[in-house]
């Protein structure tokens, strides 16, 4: 199983702290996010990583480079208009080395506990969306189950009063979902100019199609939202000793 890392973002709301170090290279306590993820990848028996990079792309290669060396093998590709789309771009961008593959996806950007990709690794389900329950509100990529434990809609803009929760941004794809989670990207880029939404815009049309996720709920393990700089701080407040 790959995993494929989505780190092309500007994260222009944690400025000035991402000025000139990509976001995912800021660090909680002695590690950086992406250090972070990478260890709880590597200790769950994961060695091969396609990381999607575009802002400061070069502090990133040369970190992963200089820290893991021949460790792990990676394939870096290069989002070179970054700044003007969205993550489902930089999954797009992923199709060479995903497409038909088994593989995690994770944004660059999560602090949470290395149990959470343990239980997504062991979930009989091949296709596995984790969730995070709590207040929601407009911002959070809300999360709609069906009677059966399938998500039925999954998007920012549902009634936060009919939604389990927010998708944590992991996901574990299956090879027909891989498959045919391309199969859909492809005329959403290149005929109609999505390039600059969430890749949940393409999860929800595969939930047409039949192809949706089994939730699992991570709440009670430790996960923490960071997109500004108070976020930040409160972080290192909340992140448990054992994890620090």
């Amino acid at each position: 199983m790959k995993a494929v890392i989505l780190a092309a973002g500007m994260a222009s709301r944690l400025r000035p702290l991402t000025l000139h170090t990509p976001k995912c290279l800021l660090k909680v306590g002695d590690r950086c996010l992406l250090q972070r993820s990478i260890d709880a990848l590597v200790s769950n028996g994961i060695h091969e990583f396609v990381i999607v990079t575009g802002y400061l792309h070069e502090q990133i290669e040369q970190f992963v480079v200089s820290h893991y060396g021949e460790s792990i093998s990676v394939r870096f590709i290069h989002n070179d208009v970054f700044d003007s789309t969205n993550n489902i771009y930089s999954l797009w961008l992923a199709r060479p080395e995903a497409d038909g593959e088994e593989i995690l996806l994770l944004d660059s950007d999560l602090l949470y506990d290395p149990q959470i990709i343990t239980r997504v690794l062991s979930s009989d389900a091949d296709n596995v969306l984790t969730l995070i329950c709590h207040p929601l509100g407009e911002e959070e990529m809300k999360v709609v189950i069906g009677p059966d434990g399938k998500i039925t809609e999954i998007s920012k803009t549902c009634d936060p009063r009919s939604a389990a929760g927010e998708s944590l941004g992991i996901e574990r794809m299956g090879r027909s979902y891989t498959a045919a989670l391309f199969r859909t990207l492809e005329p959403m880029m290149l005929n109609e100019g999505l390039q600059n939404v969430f890749y949940e815009k393409a999860f929800e049309r595969l939930i047409t199609q039949g192809h949706t996720y089994h939730v699992l709920n991570v709440s009670d393990l430790f996960s923490c939202e960071l997109d500004t700089v108070e976020d930040f701080e409160t972080a290192k407040q909340k992140i448990p000793a054992e994890l620090y």
